[in-house]
């Protein structure tokens, strides 16, 4: 099965290889409340640890090292919710390149001024993620920038791959693996590291309730659009894309199971994180914690990995959260 998918495990191997010096090898610790609260050891992977936050600089910098010198010269242009705009911006700087970033009305200010900050062009299109998309395909025809998707290209998903072979490193038992789902780069990508390493591991898609395009796309057994909308997951938001040619056959083919998290269950990972773990995450890397806690994976038969994805959160919005607000969006159309 492995061998007709877009990306492997000897296409993961190649981009640690080439990444290794660029980006951190974070941390992998155990929990110990999680380990007692579910009766099997609990470890987290702490990639909110990464130089730009969050797991997303791993695929960036495999994309632009991956680009000939005339590519980079060029530019690169991407749509992001946030995450993947840092760290493309981060790794074109690296390389002397220039990136510039497309984004919707819905990104958090937070995530945005720290885009600018590093150095990219920043554009704010529309009230979604594939408006934002409309504009770096302008981009790409009219001033011939080279296009970085955040997910959907077999270079992306090889980088984020490495983030498992990290995991199964740590815990070469592992029974299950808890991943941030979205687009579906980092699940695709986990779930190629960690089976093609160890067949039976179980790997769980984790997502919100509101506007789950991967879920509702296997739900349906294609890409199709969903309504994106204001979640404390925002980093998870988007479409998959109707074209989509890559994530999701793999998640379609390597995902044992995708669950749906409501905002007051993100909210409660959120929460754990910072009074338990003493970690700071937003709501997209609180997903395999919350899932944890809210008891929806059932019986768990061995030692569990769970994700912490990014810590690109807000700050007051996480204090608010940490003072017990499960659902800010919610009080706001109040």
């Amino acid at each position: 099965m492995m061998i007709d998918l877009p990306v492997t495990l000897p296409d993961i191997e190649r981009a640690a290889r080439r990444i290794e010096g660029r980006v951190l090898r974070t941390p992998f610790v155990l929990s110990a409340v999680l380990t007692e609260r579910c009766g099997v050891p609990v470890g987290l992977k702490l990639e909110h640890h990464q130089t730009t936050g969050s797991f997303k600089l791993r695929g960036a910098t495999n994309v632009v090292l991956s680009l000939s010198p005339e590519e980079r010269l060029r530019g690169v242009v991407a749509a992001s919710t946030g995450n993947h705009g840092r760290a493309l911006t981060h790794a074109a700087r690296a390389e002397g390149s220039v990136a510039t970033i497309c984004m919707s009305t819905l990104v958090p200010e937070n995530k945005v001024a720290e885009i600018r900050r590093l150095g990219a062009d920043v554009r704010i299109v529309g009230g979604s993620q594939d408006e934002a998309q409309t504009e770096v395909e302008r981009l790409v025809a009219e001033d011939g920038l080279v296009m970085v998707p955040p997910f959907d290209d077999v270079a992306i998903v090889a980088g984020q791959g490495t983030l498992g072979l990290e995991i199964f490193e740590a815990m070469p038992d592992v029974a299950t693996v808890l991943v941030p789902l979205s687009g579906g780069g980092l699940a695709a990508g986990v779930a190629a590291a960690v089976k093609g390493r160890a067949p039976r591991t179980r790997v769980i898609g984790l997502t919100m309730e509101r506007g789950a395009a991967m879920k509702a796309s296997l739900d349906a057994g294609r890409p199709v659009q969903v309504e994106e909308v204001a979640s404390l997951a925002d980093s998870l938001g988007g479409g998959i894309g109707l074209g989509n040619a890559v994530t999701f056959a793999i998640c379609h083919a390597l995902l044992d199971d995708v669950i749906l998290l409501s905002e007051a269950e993100i909210a409660a990972g959120m929460r754990h994180a910072y009074c338990e773990e003493r970690e700071v995450i937003e709501g997209a890397g609180a997903v395999g914690i919350a899932a944890l806690l809210s008891g929806r994976l059932g019986r768990l038969d061995g030692p569990v990995a769970v994700v912490l994805s990014g810590r690109n959160v807000d700050m007051a919005q996480h204090l608010r959260v940490i003072n017990g607000n499960a659902d800010p969006f919610r009080e706001e159309a109040a």
